[in-house]
């Protein structure tokens, strides 16, 4: 995959976690009847007064990542093999974590099914992509992988 197939992938991935971040701030602020309540966008494992900044961190983080490979420039383009393994393995990980997770959720509430509390759990798939994608660029690009 190219550098600029995977930046446009990035940066897909990283506008489609701030949307959710933006989805879920609105609904905290003016709770828009256009929007999912707030128990669907929230697990609670975290108060949303220290997820906010986490996500805010995380989007600003993604998106050093996504400018740096879509320049060319910068050390998050450097690509490293190691780190790429990681990230890739982790991503897996991660991803496959969610899916355990939906399954939990699904046969421990059937009355929600299909789509009942699966806000987090989507946008968790993307985070997951995200470092997917990154950790395949790093491995393609690596020096080490040629």
């Amino acid at each position: 995959m190219s550098s600029t197939r995977t930046a446009k992938i990035l940066w897909v991935l990283w506008a489609l976690f701030v949307c959710r971040v933006l989805g879920q701030l609105i609904v905290v602020l003016y709770a828009p009847d256009f929007l999912p309540p707030m128990k669907e966008w929230y697990s609670g494992l975290m108060p949303y007064q220290y997820l906010l900044p986490t996500q805010i961190l995380i989007i600003g983080f993604f998106a050093k990542i996504a400018s740096d490979i879509s320049r060319g420039i910068g050390r998050l383009s450097k690509p490293h093999q190691k780190l790429g393994l990681f990230l890739r393995n982790f991503g897996y990980f991660y991803f496959g974590a969610m899916i355990f997770r939906y399954v939990l959720r699904m046969s421990m509430y059937p009355e929600e099914r299909w789509f009942g509390g699966t806000i987090p759990i989507i946008f968790h798939f993307v985070l997951a992509t995200f470092l997917i994608v990154w950790g395949k660029y790093n491995l393609r690009q690596s020096p080490t992988s040629a």
